[in-house]
C-alpha cells in the first residue's frame, strides 16, 4: 500500500513537471516569435540610397535578362517578393536555386514546374549583403512605381540632350555661308536699283542737261547686253564655283560616314523586344563593354541561355540552332558548329582608337549617347555620324566623371583653382591628336 502511494506521488510530480515545462516552452516560442519573424520582414531590408543604388547596379547587370520588377519576363515579376518569401529563403534560392528545388521546397518546386522547368543560374559568388541590396532595390521600385508623366519627362530630357550632343557639321556651315552671301547679293542689287531709279528721276527733272546726257538718261536697260556683260558672267562663274566647291566638300565629309546605315541581319534580332520590353541589360550580351576595347558581338551560346527553353519553335531561333548544330529534342550539340555572320554596323577607321571600357566603365557614358535609343530599335541602325568633329564636340561638352575616383582629386583641385567651370574631357587631353591617333 505504501509502495503504491509513493509511486502515485512520483507520477503526479512528473506530470506536474511536464506541464510546467510545456507551458514554459509555449511562452518562450510566443515571446521570441516576433524576433524570428523580423529577421525576414521588410523592416530588415535597407532603405538607404547607397544600398538601393548598389542593388540597382547588380540587378541591371545580372537579373534583367530574366526578370523585371513589375512584369513577368522569362521568370516571374519580382514585385513584393520579400513578402512572399523571407530573406534567408531568397538568399539561398539566388545562390543555388537547384539545391532549394532538390530539397523539395514546395514553393521552389512549383516555380520550377510553372516556368517550364527552367533552372535559374547560380549566383553563389554574391554575398548576402549584395542579394539584400537587390531586394532593397526591388522594394524601392515596388513602393515607387514609375508614372507615365515621369517617363515622358525622361524622354523629353533625353531628346534635348541628344540635340545638344549632335552639334553642327561642316555642310550646314557652308550652306549657311552661301545662303548669307545670296541674301547680301540680293540686298546690294536692290539698293543699286533704288539708287539708279532715284538718280534717273532726278536727272529727268533737270532742264539744263546737254543732248548727250539726255540720251544717256533716256536710254532703257538692255537685258541682252546685261546678261552678256563681263560683270554678270563673272558673278555666275563665282556662284557656280561656290556651289561646286560646296558639293565637293560635302562629298569629302561623307567619305567613310555611315550614319543611318541599317543593314539586314542574318537573324531578325529586335533590340526593342530584348533591351526595351524585357529590359535586358546591354552588358549581358555585349560582355566586353566594361573590360575591353570592343563591346563584343554576342556568341550564339549567350542566346541559348534563354532560347534553349524559350520560343523553341520560332523560325528565327531555328537559325541559332542550325548555327550551333543543336538538336532541341535531345538537347545536344553536334560537331558542325559555325558562327552567325552578323553584319557590322558601327565602323571606325583603323587610324582611330576607341576604347569601350574607358568610356562606359570609367567615364560612365550611357550606350544611348553614341548608339541612340537602341532599346527602341527593331532593326539597329547607326545613330551618330561618328566623325572626328562629332567626337571632339563630345569631348568639349562632357564633364569628367570624377566622383569617387581618387585619381582625379589633385587634378580637380588644380582645375578649380584657376577655372570655375566643371572639369571637361578637353581639360585632360581630350583634344590631343595622340589620344585617338597612334
Amino acid at each position: 500500500m505504501v509502495k503504491k502511494f509513493i509511486n502515485d506521488r512520483i507520477t503526479r510530480l512528473l506530470q506536474i513537471k511536464a506541464l510546467k515545462l510545456s507551458f514554459t516552452l509555449i511562452l518562450s516560442v510566443l515571446y521570441f516569435q516576433p524576433a524570428f519573424s523580423q529577421e525576414s520582414s521588410p523592416g530588415d531590408i535597407p532603405s538607404d540610397e547607397a544600398s538601393i543604388a548598389a542593388g540597382k547596379a547588380t540587378f541591371q547587370e545580372l537579373c534583367t535578362v530574366c526578370h523585371a520588377v513589375d512584369k513577368r519576363v522569362v521568370g516571374p515579376a519580382l514585385m513584393n517578393v520579400y513578402e512572399r518569401r523571407d530573406l534567408p529563403w531568397i538568399i539561398s534560392f539566388v545562390k543555388n536555386s537547384q539545391k532549394v528545388i532538390s530539397s523539395g521546397d514546395p514553393y521552389a518546386v512549383a516555380l520550377y514546374n510553372e516556368y517550364n522547368k527552367t533552372q535559374m543560374s547560380n549566383f553563389d559568388y554574391l554575398s548576402d549583403e549584395e542579394i539584400i541590396n537587390i531586394v532593397a532595390y526591388i522594394k524601392h521600385e515596388t513602393d515607387n512605381p514609375a508614372t507615365p508623366q515621369a517617363a515622358a519627362s525622361e524622354d523629353a530630357a533625353a531628346g534635348g540632350a541628344e540635340a545638344v550632343e549632335q552639334g553642327g557639321i561642316p555642310s550646314q556651315y557652308l550652306t549657311a555661308i552661301l545662303a548669307g552671301l545670296l541674301v547680301i547679293l540680293v540686298i546690294i542689287l536692290g539698293v543699286l536699283m533704288l539708287i539708279i531709279s532715284v538718280l534717273t528721276k532726278y536727272l529727268k527733272d533737270k532742264k539744263d542737261l546737254d543732248e548727250e546726257s539726255q540720251e544717256l538718261v533716256a536710254q532703257k536697260l538692255d537685258f541682252g547686253k546685261f546678261f552678256t556683260s563681263s560683270g554678270f558672267l563673272g558673278l555666275m562663274i563665282f556662284l557656280f564655283a561656290a556651289v561646286a566647291f560646296k558639293s565637293v566638300i560635302d562629298g569629302l565629309y561623307t567619305v567613310g560616314v555611315q550614319q543611318n546605315y541599317e543593314p539586314t541581319q542574318p537573324i531578325a534580332f529586335s533590340h526593342a523586344l530584348h533591351a526595351g520590353e524585357y529590359e535586358i541589360d546591354c552588358n549581358y550580351c555585349h560582355t566586353g563593354v566594361m573590360k575591353s576595347k570592343n563591346a563584343n558581338i554576342p556568341s550564339a551560346n549567350i542566346c541559348m541561355n534563354c532560347h534553349g527553353q524559350i520560343l523553341t519553335e520560332s523560325p528565327e531561333i531555328a537559325k541559332i540552332y542550325k548555327a550551333l548544330d543543336y538538336d532541341k529534342r535531345t538537347q545536344t550539340y553536334g560537331p558542325n558548329q559555325k558562327p552567325i555572320e552578323w553584319v557590322r554596323i558601327h565602323n571606325l577607321p583603323d587610324l582611330a582608337y576607341f576604347n569601350h571600357s574607358q568610356h562606359v566603365k570609367v567615364g560612365g557614358i550611357e550606350c544611348q549617347t553614341c548608339h541612340g535609343e537602341i532599346q527602341e530599335m527593331t532593326v539597329v541602325k547607326q545613330h551618330a555620324n561618328l566623325t572626328m568633329g562629332w567626337c571632339i564636340d563630345c569631348h568639349r561638352q562632357t564633364d569628367v566623371n570624377t566622383v569617387g575616383n581618387k585619381y582625379y582629386d589633385q587634378l580637380v583641385e588644380l582645375h578649380e583653382a584657376s577655372n570655375k567651370n566643371q572639369l571637361k574631357v578637353k581639360d585632360i587631353g581630350g583634344l590631343e591628336c595622340s589620344k585617338c591617333h597612334y
